[in-house]
């Protein structure tokens, strides 16, 4: 859209100079970029607790949902810029559009706890593992981490968010290899795993429906597919190299996901595993072993400064593309939309910061520090998923209303893609509700409240209140430009 309002009257030279040099890049760096956005250790202790089952439990999503959503997302962005605001703007509407960038947001609100709960349980490790399963310590983390990170995003620091490129290496290929090759040693010296590795536990332990719940949390495991999607263009030959991109990034990511996870559950029994802290429960048990105990706080801190670099790139990133469609729309009040003296939107993060240390408190109110980050995770799956719900839509609606728009590349089966990503978005959002079956003996009722509840607040009704109460005045996309003539 924004090149259709390039002047008629443009030199010729200009014109033509803009297409000559377009930026390219190979279909393996595209699908080590995507790995490098997917995978993260955090969810391994997760899945750690089912052993060999955990296979079965990264693969089902990968397939009904991680393949679904990269090949759509490549062809809305090879063909709608503006990410997914725009592609359901232009495939259903513009308040439907808002909701869908303002999900893509509010994940964040509780995503920055259980990110931040895993940091402050791999710092325990550090000082006192006991602190680890203490709620309190916890809490206290979360805030003092997150507020550091709104005052570093508030002065438009680019340098320590920096990090985050360095995270797939540092606190994730690293420190996963490590912890996979120091398993394979301890296993090939005759110590028994301490879950069972046999062809019969290559399913989970069929526990009724609260079983299907671990596959929901794997959804959230491969978001953000659609933000590397954008990149499709930029490829020599996006209808063939794009597919080989996405299954060469989905054997890595699973790989990343899978072997460490295994790793985790060949020396930690499950009933001891902490979903926060097993990945430094596993290091210490391997350090300790094999009398390197010492290595402990260097693991610590490659997964602490990965985690943290992500952070920082995370916490302006959605923020931002909600602030600038919000001035050009009017989505939300100018107070939200108000840059400080470095043309950062401040008061939308410290808006955020308030209701993250208001969220951060669970972990100090609920006695389970697992318990808490199990939910806080499932809130965020089931928010983001509306994303991905309403991008399926506007997908197969757009082929069938612009079929003759301009895409650089064009999934193969499209309707069979949005059919299965979309069913299985629905059924993920669905069986999130039930609790997994760790927490048989908690209340179901009080579960299903505090993550339905999450959902339809964050999800729904604060974007409808937006919606509702908008008005002309709010639009104030004058007021960016002549900012950014300022700055």
């Amino acid at each position: 859209m924004a090149s259709m309002d390039v002047p008629a009257d443009l030199p010729q030279s200009r014109a033509v100079a803009r297409p000559t040099a377009p930026p390219t890049i190979t279909w393996v760096t595209l699908a080590l970029m995507t790995t490098a956005s997917v995978a993260s250790l955090r969810a391994a202790p997760t899945m750690a607790v089912y052993g060999l089952a955990c296979v079965f439990l990264y693969l089902v999503p990968a397939v009904v949902f991680l393949l679904p959503t990269a090949l759509v997302s490549a062809e809305l962005a090879s063909g709608w810029s503006g990410g997914v605001y725009r592609w359901v703007a232009e495939g259903l509407s513009k308040p439907l559009g808002f909701l869908a960038v303002w999900c893509q947001f509010a994940m964040t609100i509780f995503y920055y706890p259980s990110l931040l709960a895993f940091v402050a349980s791999t710092i325990a490790f550090v000082i006192d593992p006991s602190l680890a399963s203490n709620g309190v310590y916890t809490a206290i983390v979360i805030m003092v981490l997150y507020w550091t990170g709104v005052w570093v995003s508030s002065r438009g620091t680019k340098a320590l968010a920096g990090l985050s490129s360095w995270g797939l290496i540092i606190g994730t290929l690293v420190p996963g290899t490590i912890l996979v090759v120091l398993g394979m040693v301890f296993l090939g010296q005759g110590n028994p795993s301490a879950a069972p590795m046999d062809g019969s536990h290559l399913l989970p332990q069929w526990t009724g429906l609260a079983s299907l719940v671990l596959i929901v949390n794997n959804f959230l495991s491969y978001s953000g597919m659609e933000m590397n999607a954008v990149h499709v263009s930029s490829l020599k030959d996006p209808a063939k190299e794009y597919p080989k991109s996405m299954f060469l990034a989905m054997g890595l990511v699973l790989l990343i996901f899978i072997l460490p996870a295994l790793a985790i559950s060949w020396v930690v029994p499950a009933d001891q595993l902490s979903l926060t802290a097993g990945v430094m429960q596993a290091f210490d048990a391997f350090f300790s072993y094999f009398g390197v105990g010492w290595m402990t706080p260097i693991a610590a801190i490659m997964l602490i400064s990965a985690s943290l670099g992500g952070m920082l790139t995370w916490l302006a990133g959605p923020s931002k593309g909600l602030l600038e469609i919000s001035r050009s729309e009017g989505y939300l009040p100018p107070f939200l939309q108000k840059l400080n003296k470095f043309g950062i939107q401040q008061n939308i993060l410290v808006t955020q910061g308030i209701v993250t240390s208001v969220i951060a408190l669970g972990y100090a109110l609920i006695p389970n520090v697992s318990s808490v980050y199990w939910i806080f995770s499932t809130i965020t799956t089931q928010v983001y998923l509306i994303v991905y719900l309403l991008m399926f839509v506007a997908a197969m609606r757009l082929r069938k209303l612009k079929p003759d728009h301009p895409r650089g590349y064009r999934a193969p089966a499209l309707g069979l893609i949005c059919s299965v990503g979309l069913l299985s978005s629905l059924a993920a959002m669905l069986i999130g509700f039930v609790p997994p079956s760790q927490f048989g003996s908690n209340s179901v009722w009080s579960y299903i409240l505090i993550v339905g509840g999450g959902l339809v607040i964050l999800g729904l009704l604060i974007p409808w209140a937006f919606l509702k109460l908008r008005k002309p005045s709010w639009r104030t996309a004058d007021a960016t430009t002549h900012e950014g003539d300022a700055a």
